[in-house]
């Protein structure tokens, strides 16, 4: 597995494949071609169909126009082998006559998490070392267990020594992208006009007895990070932009009820890292390949795992916990209304939020021992992911995004 640098990446919303991803690879083709005359690019698949409501377009454009004028191309029924999210960049010389100007292409994909592959992940550009030497959670837990460790120990040791000077920066932005929500008012970017809601919950919690005050501000800090998303706000991918949420919401709540430090506070987040890069590894966090339960699943394990781990969970229990949390979203659909990052992604990040908490709590009252394993749940997810039709992946063609459309 990579590096948890890979997993977590600050930058900007509202999609880490549709905006981080592929203004990453306009980056790396504006270096490359510093004095073009033009550009042309071509988005395919699901990255064309929702391309447009994930600003795909506009975070393109923000790298490439100051070189030279672009073209984007939308090919939505296009579908390249490698990946749903395929695009090619032309870059075009300075000829004279435009009919003779001659094209130098690159054809790349954004795979999820902001993570990009030219479709040779062994031996392209993109490829980068393997840093954990085991690759399922079944084979760490057997290391916790043989050397009386847990999973934020494991990282230590197969990470770099600054990982946690890294991490501290992850937490630093959750935070900040929490805060900067529960703060901003007003109506989110889009045809739908879609009123912030965190600041109303936060508000509205207070005056709740305890245990639904719990609940309540829980839903208001998945609300205020998603909606920030959603605005094209910085956030963490965690394991994405579209649930980048869940995590955050889980920490921020926990370390302000339960005044945990700092170092307790990342080693949760090393731990919830390793489940998301045992997905990312063995599976996929793209909507756009296996559905939202790539992302909003993924991200309710993770915290689960989290929260258990913060309140001393065996590294039984842990995998219990984030077990739950992937399991009981396997099949879950990506079909975002008009193709933006709002309805249903944003109540679906305050849900996980408090589904990994119930997961948690349910994987504490247990002794951790359970009949599914967290591999084993993986895989099914990924062949559910493949199981599912297109129009359910990210094209906004069926399910919520369809049935919107034909109620206007």
């Amino acid at each position: 597995m990579k590096s948890l640098k890979e997993l977590y990446r600050i930058g900007k919303g509202p999609s880490s494949s549709h905006t981080i991803g592929p203004q990453k690879a306009a980056q790396l083709f504006a270096g490359e071609h510093p004095d073009a005359a033009a550009f042309e690019v071509t988005l395919y698949g699901s990255l064309a169909a929702t391309g447009k409501g994930h600003m795909t377009d506009i975070a393109i454009k923000e790298v490439l126009e100051p070189i030279a004028p672009v073209t984007i191309i939308w090919q939505p029924g296009i579908f390249l082998p490698f990946h749903p999210n395929g695009m090619k960049f032309k870059a075009m010389d300075k000829t004279k006559h435009p009919e003779e100007r001659n094209c130098d292409g690159w054809t790349v994909y954004s795979i999820g998490g902001g993570a990009l592959s030219d479709g040779s992940p062994e031996t392209g550009r993109f490829s980068s070392p393997e840093i954990y030497g085991m690759n399922t959670l079944s084979k760490i837990l057997a290391w916790c267990d043989k050397y009386g460790k847990s999973y934020w120990e494991y990282v230590e040791e197969c990470e770099e020594s600054d990982i946690w000077d890294y991490l501290s920066e992850v937490w630093r932005a959750m935070k900040e992208s929490v805060e900067r929500g529960l703060n901003h008012e007003g109506v989110l970017p889009g045809p739908l006009n879609l009123p912030r809601k965190a600041p109303i919950y936060y508000v509205k919690a207070s005056g709740y007895k305890q245990t639904l005050q719990t609940r309540g501000l829980v839903y208001a800090y998945a609300l205020a990070v998603s909606e920030e998303n959603a605005s094209g706000g910085t956030v963490v991918t965690a394991p994405t932009c579209g649930s980048s949420g869940v995590l955050p919401a889980i920490l921020y709540h926990l370390g302000k009820g339960h005044n945990f430090s700092e170092i307790r506070i990342l080693h949760a987040i090393a731990t919830a890292g390793i489940f998301g890069n045992i997905v990312k590894q063995n599976a996929s966090i793209s909507g756009a390949e296996v559905g939202c339960q790539g992302e909003v699943g993924v991200a309710c394990a993770m915290a689960a795992a989290a929260a258990n781990q913060l309140f001393g969970g065996s590294p039984s229990q842990i995998e219990y916990a984030a077990e739950m949390g992937l399991e009981h979203h396997l099949g879950m659909t990506c079909d975002p209304v008009c193709g933006l990052v709002q309805i249903p992604c944003i109540e679906r990040n305050a849900f996980a939020a408090t589904r990994a908490l119930d997961a948690n709590l349910y994987a504490a009252f247990s002794d951790g021992r359970h009949r599914v394993s967290f591999d084993h749940v993986v895989k099914v997810m990924k062949q559910t992911g493949h199981d599912i039709p297109s129009l359910y992946k990210e094209t906004a063609t069926g399910g919520l995004a369809k049935e919107y459309e034909e109620d206007k």
